[in-house]
């Protein structure tokens, strides 16, 4: 029995979810968290925290659209960008206070802009 591509994108839609909680959330150990460091500290801890990300992208495209694999670096590089300029004491990071509506706000856009990452990617599973 074929899936249909509404199905696929359900599907794929709950796939990335589980993947982004669990590589964000339980898969982010505390080495990771020195991607808030100053200077050029953070680079090796967020390199490490976006790569988590970007293997289960590529089993995930790898499974579903084998050629697309570079979509594993897509969702690296963007990652990387966001989480540093949440986390970058000169950028967002800043806005640190959980008490406060800043914080939540720049939380929030964090995961809105991982959660478009992965539409974008399963928009290109489904075209592909």
């Amino acid at each position: 029995m074929a899936i249909d591509k509404i199905h696929l994108i359900f599907i794929l839609l709950i796939v990335f979810q589980i993947k982004h909680f669990v590589a964000d959330f339980p898969l982010q150990f505390p080495y990771m968290l020195r991607k808030f460091s100053p200077g050029w500290e953070f680079v090796k801890p967020l390199s490490l925290h976006c790569g988590v990300h970007a293997l289960f992208t590529l089993v995930i495209v790898l499974f579903i659209a084998p050629t697309l694999w570079w979509l594993a670096a897509v969702d690296f590089v963007i990652h990387f960008a966001m989480d540093r300029v949440k986390s970058g004491p000169r950028y967002l990071g800043r806005f640190n206070d959980s008490r406060k509506t800043s914080y939540w706000v720049t939380f929030g856009f964090d995961q809105m802009v991982h959660h478009l990452t992965h539409i974008y990617i399963i928009w290109v599973v489904i075209q592909g």
